[in-house]
Protein backbone atom coordinates (compact mmCIF):
# COMPACT_ATOMS: atom_id res chain seq x y z
CA UNK A 1 0.00 0.00 0.00
CA UNK A 2 1.70 3.36 -1.16
CA UNK A 3 0.10 5.86 1.07
CA UNK A 4 1.62 8.54 3.27
CA UNK A 5 0.11 9.32 6.71
CA UNK A 6 -0.98 12.76 5.17
CA UNK A 7 -2.97 11.35 2.15
CA UNK A 8 -4.52 8.73 5.28
CA UNK A 9 -5.13 11.63 7.67
CA UNK A 10 -7.14 14.27 6.04
CA UNK A 11 -9.79 12.55 4.53
CA UNK A 12 -10.06 10.62 7.96
CA UNK A 13 -10.01 14.29 9.93
CA UNK A 14 -12.46 15.89 7.62
CA UNK A 15 -15.29 12.84 7.80
CA UNK A 16 -14.24 12.95 11.77
CA UNK A 17 -15.03 16.99 11.40
CA UNK A 18 -18.26 16.14 8.93
CA UNK A 19 -19.64 13.26 11.56
CA UNK A 20 -19.27 15.45 14.56
CA UNK A 21 -20.60 18.29 12.56
CA UNK A 22 -23.46 16.24 13.22
CA UNK A 23 -23.57 17.05 16.77
CA UNK A 24 -23.03 20.38 16.08
CA UNK A 25 -25.76 20.62 14.00
CA UNK A 26 -27.96 19.49 16.62
CA UNK A 27 -26.73 21.53 19.32
CA UNK A 28 -27.50 24.53 17.77
CA UNK A 29 -30.94 23.52 16.98
CA UNK A 30 -31.78 22.86 20.22
CA UNK A 31 -30.09 25.50 21.70
CA UNK A 32 -33.25 27.20 19.78
CA UNK A 33 -35.23 25.13 22.48
CA UNK A 34 -33.40 25.72 25.32
CA UNK A 35 -30.17 24.62 28.04
CA UNK A 36 -32.15 22.36 28.97
CA UNK A 37 -32.84 20.34 25.53
CA UNK A 38 -29.14 20.74 24.65
CA UNK A 39 -28.53 18.67 28.48
CA UNK A 40 -31.04 16.02 27.72
CA UNK A 41 -29.68 15.11 24.28
CA UNK A 42 -26.03 15.14 25.46
CA UNK A 43 -26.67 12.97 28.48
CA UNK A 44 -28.82 10.85 26.25
CA UNK A 45 -25.84 10.19 23.95
CA UNK A 46 -23.45 9.71 26.43
CA UNK A 47 -25.41 6.49 27.62
CA UNK A 48 -26.31 5.75 23.77
CA UNK A 49 -22.67 5.76 23.65
CA UNK A 50 -21.92 3.31 26.63
CA UNK A 51 -24.08 0.48 24.40
CA UNK A 52 -22.59 1.36 21.00
CA UNK A 53 -19.00 0.52 22.32
CA UNK A 54 -20.30 -3.15 22.55
CA UNK A 55 -19.82 -3.05 18.67
CA UNK A 56 -16.18 -1.81 18.90
CA UNK A 57 -15.10 -5.12 20.22
CA UNK A 58 -15.33 -6.38 16.41
CA UNK A 59 -14.41 -2.90 14.55
CA UNK A 60 -11.13 -2.43 16.85
CA UNK A 61 -9.96 -6.14 16.49
CA UNK A 62 -10.82 -6.14 12.85
CA UNK A 63 -8.81 -2.78 11.73
CA UNK A 64 -5.57 -4.59 13.46
CA UNK A 65 -6.27 -7.92 11.81
CA UNK A 66 -7.52 -6.75 8.48
CA UNK A 67 -3.79 -3.88 8.01
CA UNK A 68 -1.69 -6.57 9.43
CA UNK A 69 -3.00 -9.46 7.36
CA UNK A 70 -3.09 -6.65 3.91
CA UNK A 71 0.55 -5.68 5.05
CA UNK A 72 1.23 -9.30 4.66
CA UNK A 73 -0.15 -9.77 1.71
CA UNK A 74 -3.56 -12.22 2.53
CA UNK A 75 -5.88 -9.75 1.54
CA UNK A 76 -8.72 -12.31 1.56
CA UNK A 77 -7.82 -13.07 5.02
CA UNK A 78 -8.93 -9.39 5.61
CA UNK A 79 -12.15 -9.84 3.76
CA UNK A 80 -13.01 -12.67 5.71
CA UNK A 81 -12.55 -10.45 8.74
CA UNK A 82 -14.63 -8.36 7.47
CA UNK A 83 -17.69 -10.67 7.08
CA UNK A 84 -16.93 -12.12 10.57
CA UNK A 85 -18.00 -8.58 12.03
CA UNK A 86 -20.85 -7.88 10.52
CA UNK A 87 -22.54 -10.81 11.88
CA UNK A 88 -21.00 -10.52 14.93
CA UNK A 89 -22.23 -6.83 15.15
CA UNK A 90 -25.84 -7.99 13.99
CA UNK A 91 -25.98 -10.06 16.49
CA UNK A 92 -25.97 -8.26 19.52
CA UNK A 93 -26.65 -5.02 17.70
CA UNK A 94 -30.92 -5.88 17.38
CA UNK A 95 -30.94 -6.72 20.79
CA UNK A 96 -29.59 -3.84 22.12
CA UNK A 97 -31.50 -1.80 19.67
CA UNK A 98 -34.74 -3.23 21.28
CA UNK A 99 -33.45 -2.93 24.71
CA UNK A 100 -33.49 0.93 24.06
CA UNK A 101 -36.54 1.17 22.72
CA UNK A 102 -38.20 -0.47 25.59
CA UNK A 103 -36.23 0.66 28.65
CA UNK A 104 -34.73 4.08 27.73
CA UNK A 105 -36.65 5.59 30.43
CA UNK A 106 -36.11 3.18 33.10
CA UNK A 107 -32.16 3.40 32.53
CA UNK A 108 -31.85 7.45 32.77
CA UNK A 109 -33.85 7.07 36.03
CA UNK A 110 -31.02 4.49 37.18
CA UNK A 111 -28.21 7.22 36.31
CA UNK A 112 -30.25 9.93 38.17
CA UNK A 113 -30.91 12.81 35.60
CA UNK A 114 -32.25 15.78 36.26
CA UNK A 115 -36.02 15.68 36.53
CA UNK A 116 -35.89 18.51 34.11
CA UNK A 117 -34.30 16.33 31.57
CA UNK A 118 -35.77 13.06 31.39
CA UNK A 119 -38.76 13.45 29.84
CA UNK A 120 -36.72 14.97 26.93
CA UNK A 121 -33.97 12.34 26.88
CA UNK A 122 -36.09 9.56 26.93
CA UNK A 123 -37.62 10.44 23.73
CA UNK A 124 -34.47 11.27 22.14
CA UNK A 125 -32.66 7.95 23.22
CA UNK A 126 -35.85 5.93 22.65
CA UNK A 127 -35.54 7.34 19.03
CA UNK A 128 -31.80 7.40 18.19
CA UNK A 129 -30.97 3.87 20.83
CA UNK A 130 -33.77 1.99 18.95
CA UNK A 131 -31.47 2.16 15.80
CA UNK A 132 -28.06 2.03 17.19
CA UNK A 133 -27.74 -1.40 15.07
CA UNK A 134 -26.55 0.68 12.57
CA UNK A 135 -23.70 2.03 14.42
CA UNK A 136 -23.09 -1.65 14.45
CA UNK A 137 -22.75 -1.53 10.65
CA UNK A 138 -21.24 1.55 9.94
CA UNK A 139 -17.80 1.03 11.63
CA UNK A 140 -17.32 -1.93 10.16
CA UNK A 141 -17.71 -1.26 6.39
CA UNK A 142 -15.91 2.24 6.63
CA UNK A 143 -12.98 0.45 8.38
CA UNK A 144 -12.91 -1.93 5.77
CA UNK A 145 -12.85 0.87 3.53
CA UNK A 146 -9.88 2.17 5.55
CA UNK A 147 -7.94 -0.66 6.10
CA UNK A 148 -7.43 -1.22 1.99
CA UNK A 149 -6.09 2.29 1.82
CA UNK A 150 -9.83 3.96 0.38
CA UNK A 151 -10.15 6.09 2.82
CA UNK A 152 -12.24 8.99 0.91
CA UNK A 153 -15.17 6.81 0.15
CA UNK A 154 -16.55 6.77 4.23
CA UNK A 155 -15.87 10.77 4.03
CA UNK A 156 -18.37 10.80 1.11
CA UNK A 157 -21.09 8.88 2.94
CA UNK A 158 -20.42 10.70 6.22
CA UNK A 159 -21.32 14.61 4.39
CA UNK A 160 -24.37 12.89 2.23
CA UNK A 161 -25.66 11.91 6.10
CA UNK A 162 -24.35 15.44 7.41
CA UNK A 163 -26.33 17.43 4.32
CA UNK A 164 -29.70 15.12 4.95
CA UNK A 165 -28.99 15.62 8.22
CA UNK A 166 -29.30 19.55 8.21
CA UNK A 167 -31.83 19.51 5.78
CA UNK A 168 -34.54 17.07 7.96
CA UNK A 169 -33.79 19.23 11.22
CA UNK A 170 -35.00 22.52 9.24
CA UNK A 171 -37.98 20.71 8.63
CA UNK A 172 -38.65 19.31 11.51
CA UNK A 173 -37.95 21.56 13.96
CA UNK A 174 -38.76 24.32 12.29
CA UNK A 175 -41.35 23.76 9.80
CA UNK A 176 -43.40 20.71 11.76
CA UNK A 177 -42.08 21.84 15.42
CA UNK A 178 -41.43 18.41 16.07
CA UNK A 179 -38.56 19.48 18.89
CA UNK A 180 -36.41 16.79 20.01
CA UNK A 181 -38.33 13.95 18.36
CA UNK A 182 -37.63 15.46 15.00
CA UNK A 183 -33.73 15.84 15.77
CA UNK A 184 -33.38 12.24 16.82
CA UNK A 185 -35.70 11.13 13.65
CA UNK A 186 -33.30 13.00 11.57
CA UNK A 187 -30.47 11.62 12.81
CA UNK A 188 -31.61 8.06 12.27
CA UNK A 189 -32.37 8.95 8.60
CA UNK A 190 -28.61 10.27 8.07
CA UNK A 191 -27.45 6.98 9.99
CA UNK A 192 -29.35 4.71 7.28
CA UNK A 193 -27.61 7.54 4.54
CA UNK A 194 -24.11 6.57 6.02
CA UNK A 195 -24.55 2.88 5.64
CA UNK A 196 -26.30 2.39 2.53
CA UNK A 197 -23.12 4.54 1.03
CA UNK A 198 -20.05 2.43 2.56
CA UNK A 199 -21.80 -0.70 2.05
CA UNK A 200 -22.64 -0.08 -1.74
CA UNK A 201 -18.23 1.62 -2.23
CA UNK A 202 -17.25 -1.40 -0.25
CA UNK A 203 -19.12 -3.81 -2.93
CA UNK A 204 -17.63 -2.08 -5.68
CA UNK A 205 -13.76 -1.36 -4.62
CA UNK A 206 -12.96 -4.34 -2.96
CA UNK A 207 -13.77 -8.04 -4.88
CA UNK A 208 -12.93 -10.25 -2.33
CA UNK A 209 -13.82 -12.90 -4.85
CA UNK A 210 -10.11 -11.94 -6.28
CA UNK A 211 -8.23 -12.69 -3.12
CA UNK A 212 -8.30 -16.37 -2.56
CA UNK A 213 -6.64 -16.24 0.95
CA UNK A 214 -8.73 -17.78 3.64
CA UNK A 215 -8.20 -19.24 7.17
CA UNK A 216 -9.83 -20.75 10.31
CA UNK A 217 -13.59 -18.66 11.35
CA UNK A 218 -12.54 -19.49 14.52
CA UNK A 219 -8.60 -18.28 14.52
CA UNK A 220 -9.62 -15.29 12.89
CA UNK A 221 -12.34 -14.03 15.78
CA UNK A 222 -9.83 -15.39 18.46
CA UNK A 223 -7.45 -12.45 16.65
CA UNK A 224 -10.41 -10.24 16.69
CA UNK A 225 -11.09 -10.70 20.49
CA UNK A 226 -7.78 -10.45 21.63
CA UNK A 227 -7.48 -7.12 20.61
CA UNK A 228 -10.94 -5.88 20.23
CA UNK A 229 -12.41 -7.07 24.12
CA UNK A 230 -9.46 -5.01 26.13
CA UNK A 231 -10.05 -1.92 23.85
CA UNK A 232 -14.06 -2.27 24.47
CA UNK A 233 -13.23 -2.72 27.92
CA UNK A 234 -10.83 0.55 27.92
CA UNK A 235 -13.89 2.52 26.45
CA UNK A 236 -16.24 0.80 29.12
CA UNK A 237 -14.38 2.23 31.43
CA UNK A 238 -14.06 5.59 30.07
CA UNK A 239 -17.94 5.80 29.91
CA UNK A 240 -18.43 4.62 32.96
CA UNK A 241 -15.94 7.09 34.44
CA UNK A 242 -17.40 9.85 32.18
CA UNK A 243 -21.03 8.68 33.37
CA UNK A 244 -19.88 8.71 37.00
CA UNK A 245 -18.55 12.31 36.86
CA UNK A 246 -21.80 13.22 34.76
CA UNK A 247 -24.04 12.09 37.92
CA UNK A 248 -22.00 14.30 40.23
CA UNK A 249 -22.45 16.78 37.44
CA UNK A 250 -26.04 16.63 37.71
CA UNK A 251 -26.04 16.67 41.25
CA UNK A 252 -24.54 20.03 41.22
CA UNK A 253 -27.93 22.02 40.47
CA UNK A 254 -31.21 21.40 39.29
CA UNK A 255 -31.84 22.69 36.21
CA UNK A 256 -28.59 21.05 34.63
CA UNK A 257 -26.72 24.19 33.55
CA UNK A 258 -23.48 22.24 34.41
CA UNK A 259 -24.44 19.27 32.08
CA UNK A 260 -24.78 21.86 29.75
CA UNK A 261 -22.11 23.46 29.66
CA UNK A 262 -20.24 20.97 29.29
CA UNK A 263 -21.97 19.29 26.27
CA UNK A 264 -21.07 23.01 24.18
CA UNK A 265 -17.41 22.86 25.29
CA UNK A 266 -17.86 19.26 23.98
CA UNK A 267 -19.60 19.98 20.57
CA UNK A 268 -16.65 23.10 20.05
CA UNK A 269 -13.51 21.24 20.97
CA UNK A 270 -14.76 18.54 18.97
CA UNK A 271 -12.60 20.41 16.22
CA UNK A 272 -9.33 19.99 17.98
CA UNK A 273 -10.01 16.26 19.23
CA UNK A 274 -10.71 15.86 15.55
CA UNK A 275 -6.56 16.06 15.44
CA UNK A 276 -6.18 13.37 17.56
CA UNK A 277 -8.77 10.98 16.55
CA UNK A 278 -7.62 11.44 12.75
CA UNK A 279 -4.02 11.04 13.42
CA UNK A 280 -4.22 8.28 15.46
CA UNK A 281 -6.76 6.36 12.58
CA UNK A 282 -3.99 7.28 9.83
CA UNK A 283 -1.08 5.96 11.67
CA UNK A 284 -3.13 2.52 12.87
CA UNK A 285 -3.80 2.20 9.34
CA UNK A 286 -0.12 2.56 8.66
CA UNK A 287 1.37 0.58 11.55
CA UNK A 288 -0.72 -2.51 10.86
CA UNK A 289 -0.16 -2.61 6.90
CA UNK A 290 4.46 -2.17 8.96
CA UNK A 291 3.64 -4.61 11.50
CA UNK A 292 2.37 -6.96 8.67
CA UNK A 293 5.49 -6.98 7.01
CA UNK A 294 7.79 -6.53 9.87
CA UNK A 295 9.14 -2.84 9.53
CA UNK A 296 8.87 -2.22 12.70
CA UNK A 297 11.73 0.65 12.73
CA UNK A 298 9.47 2.02 10.34
CA UNK A 299 6.75 1.99 12.94
CA UNK A 300 8.82 3.69 14.93
CA UNK A 301 9.49 6.61 12.28
CA UNK A 302 5.73 7.19 11.65
CA UNK A 303 4.19 7.38 15.11
CA UNK A 304 6.77 10.47 16.16
CA UNK A 305 6.36 12.21 12.68
CA UNK A 306 2.74 11.66 14.12
CA UNK A 307 2.78 12.92 17.48
CA UNK A 308 4.80 15.68 16.16
CA UNK A 309 2.33 17.21 13.93
CA UNK A 310 -0.63 16.44 16.24
CA UNK A 311 0.97 18.08 18.59
CA UNK A 312 1.49 21.42 17.08
CA UNK A 313 -1.72 21.02 15.01
CA UNK A 314 -4.22 20.34 17.59
CA UNK A 315 -2.54 23.43 19.77
CA UNK A 316 -2.57 25.90 17.60
CA UNK A 317 -6.45 24.53 16.69
CA UNK A 318 -7.16 24.92 20.56
CA UNK A 319 -5.51 28.26 21.34
CA UNK A 320 -7.61 29.79 18.27
CA UNK A 321 -10.73 28.13 19.70
CA UNK A 322 -10.52 29.43 23.60
CA UNK A 323 -9.72 32.96 22.00
CA UNK A 324 -12.67 32.99 19.82
CA UNK A 325 -15.10 30.86 22.31
CA UNK A 326 -17.28 33.91 23.65
CA UNK A 327 -18.26 34.21 19.77
CA UNK A 328 -19.08 30.98 19.25
CA UNK A 329 -20.78 30.29 22.28
CA UNK A 330 -22.96 33.29 22.20
CA UNK A 331 -24.35 31.18 19.24
CA UNK A 332 -25.25 28.50 20.87
CA UNK A 333 -26.37 30.29 24.11
CA UNK A 334 -27.93 33.96 25.35
CA UNK A 335 -27.06 32.96 29.18
CA UNK A 336 -23.88 35.35 29.86
CA UNK A 337 -23.03 32.66 32.27
CA UNK A 338 -22.73 29.99 30.45
CA UNK A 339 -20.93 31.97 27.88
CA UNK A 340 -18.11 32.50 30.57
CA UNK A 341 -17.87 29.02 31.79
CA UNK A 342 -18.05 27.53 28.85
CA UNK A 343 -14.66 29.79 27.74
CA UNK A 344 -12.97 29.22 30.70
CA UNK A 345 -13.69 25.20 29.91
CA UNK A 346 -12.52 25.68 26.29
CA UNK A 347 -8.73 26.93 27.99
CA UNK A 348 -8.52 24.24 30.20
CA UNK A 349 -8.87 21.72 27.44
CA UNK A 350 -5.90 22.67 25.54
CA UNK A 351 -3.83 21.07 28.22
CA UNK A 352 -6.50 17.99 27.85
CA UNK A 353 -6.21 18.23 24.15
CA UNK A 354 -2.44 18.21 24.39
CA UNK A 355 -2.70 14.70 26.22
CA UNK A 356 -5.15 13.38 24.61
CA UNK A 357 -3.40 13.49 21.41
CA UNK A 358 -0.93 12.07 22.44
CA UNK A 359 -3.00 8.89 24.56
CA UNK A 360 -4.40 8.49 20.88
CA UNK A 361 -1.94 7.61 18.53
CA UNK A 362 0.07 5.64 20.75
CA UNK A 363 -2.89 3.60 22.20
CA UNK A 364 -3.86 2.67 18.42
CA UNK A 365 -0.83 1.82 17.40
CA UNK A 366 -0.20 -0.40 20.53
CA UNK A 367 -4.03 -1.91 19.91
CA UNK A 368 -3.00 -2.15 16.27
CA UNK A 369 0.19 -4.45 16.68
CA UNK A 370 -1.94 -6.24 19.12
CA UNK A 371 -0.22 -5.01 22.60
CA UNK A 372 -4.39 -4.43 23.69
CA UNK A 373 -4.19 -5.16 27.57
CA UNK A 374 -1.75 -2.20 28.75
CA UNK A 375 -4.26 1.00 27.98
CA UNK A 376 -6.46 -1.32 30.06
CA UNK A 377 -4.64 -1.64 32.84
CA UNK A 378 -3.67 2.52 32.49
CA UNK A 379 -7.84 3.29 32.08
CA UNK A 380 -8.69 1.39 35.38
CA UNK A 381 -6.09 3.12 37.23
CA UNK A 382 -6.08 7.06 36.36
CA UNK A 383 -9.83 6.80 34.85
CA UNK A 384 -11.37 6.22 38.36
CA UNK A 385 -8.72 8.60 40.49
CA UNK A 386 -8.59 11.24 38.07
CA UNK A 387 -12.04 11.60 36.25
CA UNK A 388 -13.90 9.89 38.71
CA UNK A 389 -12.70 11.15 41.88
CA UNK A 390 -11.08 14.19 40.58
CA UNK A 391 -14.45 15.40 39.41
CA UNK A 392 -15.85 14.87 42.97
CA UNK A 393 -12.95 16.01 44.74
CA UNK A 394 -12.84 19.16 42.50
CA UNK A 395 -16.12 19.87 41.81
CA UNK A 396 -18.39 18.99 44.46
CA UNK A 397 -16.04 18.77 47.37
CA UNK A 398 -13.92 22.12 46.45
CA UNK A 399 -16.95 23.45 44.97
CA UNK A 400 -15.53 23.65 41.53
CA UNK A 401 -18.24 22.60 39.55
CA UNK A 402 -17.74 21.26 35.91
CA UNK A 403 -14.14 23.47 36.04
CA UNK A 404 -13.61 21.29 38.45
CA UNK A 405 -14.48 18.34 36.49
CA UNK A 406 -12.43 19.57 33.28
CA UNK A 407 -9.26 19.94 35.65
CA UNK A 408 -9.81 16.10 36.46
CA UNK A 409 -10.72 15.17 32.64
CA UNK A 410 -7.19 16.81 31.64
CA UNK A 411 -5.32 15.06 34.28
CA UNK A 412 -6.50 11.47 33.42
CA UNK A 413 -5.65 12.35 29.58
CA UNK A 414 -1.87 13.46 30.55
CA UNK A 415 -1.03 11.06 32.83
CA UNK A 416 -2.32 7.90 30.51
CA UNK A 417 -0.47 9.75 27.65
CA UNK A 418 3.33 9.64 29.45
CA UNK A 419 2.19 5.63 30.69
CA UNK A 420 0.91 4.54 26.66
CA UNK A 421 4.61 6.64 25.33
CA UNK A 422 6.73 4.33 28.15
CA UNK A 423 5.52 1.35 27.03
CA UNK A 424 5.47 1.69 23.25
CA UNK A 425 9.21 2.85 24.13
CA UNK A 426 9.85 -0.79 25.60
CA UNK A 427 9.31 -2.08 22.22
CA UNK A 428 7.07 -5.12 23.84
CA UNK A 429 4.44 -4.32 21.43
CA UNK A 430 6.52 -6.12 18.71
CA UNK A 431 6.01 -9.43 20.16
CA UNK A 432 2.30 -9.10 19.74
CA UNK A 433 2.30 -9.73 16.04
CA UNK A 434 -0.86 -11.42 15.47
CA UNK A 435 0.39 -12.62 11.60
CA UNK A 436 3.42 -14.07 10.19
CA UNK A 437 4.67 -13.57 6.14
Amino acid sequence: MKKSLLTLFVPIYIEILFFMMAGMVDTLMLSTIGDQAVGAVGTANTYISMFILMFSIVSTGMMAVMTQNIGAGKNGIACQAKNIGVIFNLTIGIPISIVLFFFCRKLLVSIGISATLENSAAIYMKIVGSACFLNALIPIFSGYLRAFGYTKYPLYATIAGNLVNLVLNSIFLFHFHWGITGVAVATVISKVINLAIVFVFSKILIKSKDFPERSSTKLILLQIFKIGFPSALETLIYNISITMAIRFLNQMDGEGFNVAARAYTVQISNFSFAVGAALAQANGILTGWRIGRGEFEECKKGIRKALVFGIIVSSILGCAIAVFAPHFVKGLSSNPEMVKIVTRLLWIDIILEFGRVTNLIYGTALKTSGDAIFPVVLAVIFMFICTVFGTWFLGIFNKLLVTGCYIALACDECFRAVGMVLRWKTDKWQEKRIVSN
